[in-house]
């Protein structure tokens, strides 16, 4: 009887499990390998932010699981998850299917919690997937559309992902900006090297991107935000607000009797397995363990790259009596972008800005998107699309 292997979820951990276990030598017959997902879409976030500016169109950061998985024995499942039942190694799925399994990855990645504060769920918009890339985009084109003088957008949280927003919404809306980043702590990009915050820093204040240091938000409403600093709270007018901040591990799996940690994330072994739970694995955001080093693993796209292939070659192992290897992170560097040909990145002694950061980081993630097919279509247009704009042009 066929061995059965199940990854519920589709982003950097799941979708590369899949894509590894697929090439690894089976010998006699490779496991049923099912990939669930409730999009039909694989979302390379990192390049989520060129959406919103029209600098790349969907089908290069967002290609269909069905084309991605051709031809690889892998199949897709389109579906949320119900239930997991651990003692007879199923899975229920909101449509109503039932898969069993051998091995289980879990890889359903974070969502954004929208209830740190009221009116946060009804009015502001996270930004993490697709839908909500097109929500965004959606609401500012209502706002340019109303012809207000400055169009008010509020970006709650200065991480990674709120400045490189920031950069991109504040190029798209040019002089009719009035952009502030709301931010907890005395600096943006805590964690992030000197260099990236000073080259983030400038950026921001070039794009006329107001910070508001140690801020935090008690209520949003359909035009207003309030802000409490230093015990004090101001309410200002806003057109749109973005929610950057926090991370939650999926509802779907609240109800599993897995060890985990103040933070509802799963504690795992440096194998990625589940700890006490051989035959489970995760990954990425909603795991916690230490690896082969006994460093603590980041929680970022790079880690959940760099565990999938681990991943994949530990079920592999697991399956076929073979030795299991402990997970070895390296840490590459951190990379973002800050508006329109303009990056920065430092990583393995290289520290770079400019535009010169803006191509090596598009050529970085281009060679890390899922399969070869797909990085020579998406190749091929970055190639030849600044000549048909050209062509264009030329003909007006």
């Amino acid at each position: 009887m066929s061995q059965s292997i199940c990854i519920l979820g589709g982003g950097f951990g799941g979708l590369y499990t899949a894509l590894a276990l697929s090439k690894l030598n089976w010998e006699d017959e490779q496991p049923d390998i099912v990939l669930v997902d409730q999009r039909d879409r694989f979302v390379f976030a990192p390049l989520l932010y060129e959406l919103v500016t029209g600098e790349l169109q969907t089908w290069e950061i967002a290609p269909p699981y069905e084309e991605l998985l051709a031809n690889t024995g892998v199949r897709f499942h389109q579906s949320g998850v119900e239930q997991i039942d651990l003692e007879t190694q199923q899975v229920n799925l909101t449509d109503g299917a039932q898969l069993s399994y051998d091995r289980l990855v879990l890889a359903l990645g974070g969502e954004t919690p929208m209830d740190m504060a009221p009116g946060v769920a009804e009015h502001a918009i996270p930004f993490r997937s697709l839908e909500d890339a097109y929500r965004l985009k959606e609401k500012l084109r209502q706002v340019e559309d109303s012809s207000p003088e400055k169009i008010r957008v509020a970006i709650v949280g200065g991480g990674y992902s709120g400045v490189e927003i920031a950069c991109k919404v504040a190029e798209r809306l040019g002089d009719r900006a009035k952009i502030r980043i709301v931010e907890r702590a005395s600096e943006i990009l805590q964690t992030s090297p000197e260099f990236n915050q000073k080259a983030a820093k400038e950026a921001l204040s070039e794009k006329k991107v107001w910070v508001d240091y140690e801020t935090t938000v008690t209520e949003v409403t359909a035009d207003s935000l309030s802000l409490e600093y230093k015990g004090k709270i101001d309410t200002i007018p806003v057109d749109v607000v973005l929610w950057t901040v926090g991370n939650k591990v999926s509802p779907a799996l609240d109800s599993l009797d897995l060890p985990r940690n103040p933070n509802n994330q799963f504690i795992i072994e440096p194998t990625l397995q589940v700890k006490d739970h051989v035959d489970l694995y995760a990954l990425g955001d909603l795991a916690e363990g230490l690896d082969a080093e006994g460093h603590k693993v980041p929680t970022t796209a790079q880690s959940a790259l760099q565990q999938a292939d681990y991943a994949a070659w530990n079920i592999w192992a697991s399956l076929t009596g073979r030795p299991l290897l402990p997970f070895h992170y390296q840490h590459l560097g951190e990379m973002m972008t800050l508006g329109t040909d303009n990056a920065t990145l430092t990583g393995l002694g290289v520290k770079l800005d400019g535009n010169l950061a803006h191509v090596v980081r598009r050529l970085t993630y281009l060679y890390r998107m899922p399969t070869l097919d797909h990085q020579i279509r998406v190749g091929l247009n970055w190639i030849t699309q600044p000549l048909q704009d050209l062509l264009t042009s030329s003909r007006k």
